[in-house]
C-alpha cells in the first residue's frame, strides 16, 4: 500500500518536473528586471523615510498637546502618555533605521 502511494507520488512528480522543463518562456530578461525592482525600492526608500519623518512629527506635536493638556487639568495617566509618546519616537527612529537596513540601502543620512 504505502509502496504503491509513493510510486504514484513520485511518478506524479516527474509528471511535474517535465512539464516545467517544456515551457517556451524566454527568461533571460529575469536579472535585468531584478535590477529594476531593486533600484525602484532603493528609490522608494528615500521617500518613505521622508514620509515616517512627517508623520513622527505631527505625532509628536499631537501627543504634547495632549500631554499638555493633561497636565493643565490635572487628569491622571499623564506618565503613561509620557510613556507612549516615548515609546512611539524610539519606534519611529527604529523603523527609519531597521527598514533602510532591511533592504539594502546604503546611502543613511540620518538628521536627528
Amino acid at each position: 500500500m504505502k509502496a504503491r502511494l509513493f510510486c504514484s507520488l513520485l511518478s506524479a512528480l516527474a509528471w511535474l518536473s517535465a512539464l516545467a522543463k517544456s515551457g517556451s518562456v524566454d527568461y533571460s530578461q529575469g536579472a535585468d528586471g531584478l535590477a529594476d525592482a531593486t533600484a525602484f525600492v532603493g528609490t522608494m526608500m528615500i521617500y518613505t523615510i521622508d514620509v515616517l519623518y512627517a508623520v513622527a512629527a505631527i505625532v509628536v506635536i499631537v501627543s504634547a498637546l495632549q500631554i499638555y493638556i493633561k497636565m493643565n487639568s490635572h487628569e491622571g495617566d499623564v506618565t503613561k502618555s509620557i510613556l507612549y509618546l516615548m515609546g512611539g519616537i524610539l519606534f519611529m527612529i527604529g523603523a527609519m533605521i531597521v527598514a533602510p537596513a532591511f533592504f539594502g540601502y546604503q546611502s543613511m543620512n540620518f538628521i536627528f
